[in-house]
């Protein structure tokens, strides 16, 4: 038996709202068909943009989305994006299985977008193939309500007001696709394109610098000491390959081995972020400086007979309990990550929906992201798991089981517990200090570790009311299945 204590006497941080962020890229099927469709498609859609992924993706609260990549944003010039569609210049991307691109998902497309889902704009600047009076006219284009070219261009394509665009990325990937740059060099770059994204109005800018790939601490370190003053947060990229870069496995077909080390690489984002965290405070003892991982996920084989390129790969109840771990992880460090967004939203690696021509699905991941969105903005408590939380085999430490616990502005608390066991159910006690348990209800998502939905079948993985529980004194108990999440809601 396990057992966790939650003490709602001990509230810590807010909870940022945008730990549960997510990110497009203009990479295989994930705008174009995934999310825009154009205004003249028989696909249902408002302005271009596919209504039932909206309205799915407004059920889960998305609350802020990056755009428009990744190392396409190295490669974008945001001015071939507006303006009249038959106008807009025709490009290759050569980033992501050479197709062209034409240009009709642009700047006034994404603000659209995220008008839609009611979210925050994140947009990445190109540093790696840009200039800085590119980046500095864009930001001046979107946001400045006053006389200038840029905002007289902007009313000549049909947007009188100016948007507002707080968080901005200044590079990408700067240490790979983004130029192969050194940090120094790179934190120099930042320093003098940083300085030309302005604040105009009342807008203000929160200006974030890329930072490191997987453990590259030096990259950290050098960023940090050369521009940690200039910025507002810094970036961290880890992707979870099972069996590594070069083989990465199915996203369908794998055995029991295979899914515990995939745990266990996932595990790793929690070493990750106190290592760079650690290098941060050499720099910023203040914690002024807050950390975004806003590239995460699984990362598999790409689905047979498809663009590898396009990197669509299928949702199982694995990639389920790896965002489980990670978001326990994230509001575990919601103090210092103030952002996270899992690649990607639709159609792309580890995808919240899948579409193909006028259908759509919603992955386990995207059940997750469901029951998980309790926590946005709410006060974190103090919770801890008595015990063991890893099978031991060898040199691999599997964890076994993960929590979050919040109470929200209304009072109502809100646990999520993981078994991240792919065979065996746990007995799990969750005793809940300060808090009367007269009304517990409860939410799960369960299914054998290869479950997940098809265009066939559709909702062979979903939430349901889960009722397998007793209350008893300050304890909740239950015999949670194998591979499952369960959200326990206490109101009052």
């Amino acid at each position: 038996m396990s057992k966790i204590v939650v003490n709602k006497n001990l509230p810590k941080n807010v909870i940022n709202k945008n730990i549960y962020g997510h990110f497009s890229e203009h990479l295989g099927r994930c705008i174009y068909e995934g999310i825009y469709v154009g205004e003249n498609s028989d696909i249902p859609n408002k302005n271009g943009m596919r209504t039932d992924v909206v309205e799915a993706l407004k059920e889960i609260k998305v609350p802020v989305l990056r755009w428009p990549g990744g190392c396409f944003a190295d490669e974008y010039h945001w001015k071939d994006g507006i303006g009249p569609k038959e106008n807009r210049k025709r490009m290759v991307n050569t980033n992501w299985g050479g197709v062209v691109e034409d240009n009709s998902f642009g700047t006034h497309e994404f603000m659209e977008l995220c008008d839609q889902l009611g979210c925050e704009p994140y947009i990445n600047g190109n540093v790696g193939s840009g200039t800085v009076q590119e980046m500095s006219e864009w930001m001046e284009y979107m946001t400045f309500d006053g006389v200038s070219p840029m905002a007289e261009w902007r009313k000549q394509n049909g947007r009188e007001q100016p948007w507002k665009v707080k968080y901005f990325g200044i590079g990408n990937e700067n240490w790979g696709c983004g130029g192969n740059m050194r940090p120094e060099y790179y934190g120099d770059l930042f320093r003098r394109f940083g300085t030309f994204v302005r604040n105009y109005g009342d807008n203000k800018v929160f200006k974030i610098a890329c930072g490191a790939n997987i453990d590259d601490y030096e990259w950290t370190d050098g960023v940090m000491k050369v521009a940690g003053k200039f910025m507002d947060a810094i970036t961290l990229h880890y992707y979870t390959h099972p069996l590594g870069w070069e083989i990465k496995g199915s996203a369908l077909d794998f055995d029991r081995p295979v899914y515990d080390i995939t745990l266990v690489k996932a595990q790793r984002m929690e070493e990750l972020i106190n290592g760079h965290l650690a290098v941060m405070d050499k720099y910023d003892p203040q914690h002024r400086v807050g950390l975004i991982v806003d590239e995460w996920g699984t990362w598999f084989s790409v689905e047979p007979g498809t663009n590898p390129g396009f990197l669509y790969q299928q949702n199982t109840m694995r990639d389920a309990m790896v965002a489980a771990l990670h978001l326990d992880i994230f509001n575990k460090h919601s103090d210092r990550v103030i952002m996270t967004n899992i690649a990607q939203i639709v159609n792309v690696l580890q995808s919240v929906i899948l579409t193909e021509g006028p259908k759509m699905i919603k992955t386990p991941t995207y059940y997750v992201y469901d029951l998980y969105k309790h926590h946005q903005d709410a006060t974190l408590l103090d919770s801890h798991i008595v015990g063991d939380t890893f099978l031991h085999h060898g040199p691999l430490d599997i964890p076994t089981l993960t929590q979050s616990a919040s109470v929200d502005d209304n009072g109502v608390t809100h646990i999520t517990v993981s078994n991240l066991l792919s065979e065996e159910s746990q007995k799990v006690d969750v005793q809940v200090l300060g808090c009367d348990l007269s009304k517990v209800k409860a939410t799960i998502l369960t299914g054998e570790v290869h479950a997940h939905n098809t265009f066939d079948d559709p909702d062979a993985v979903h939430t349901t009311d889960f009722t397998g529980f007793t209350v008893g004194g300050d304890t909740i108990s239950a015999e949670l299945p194998a591979c499952s999440v369960v959200l326990y809601t206490i109101e009052g």
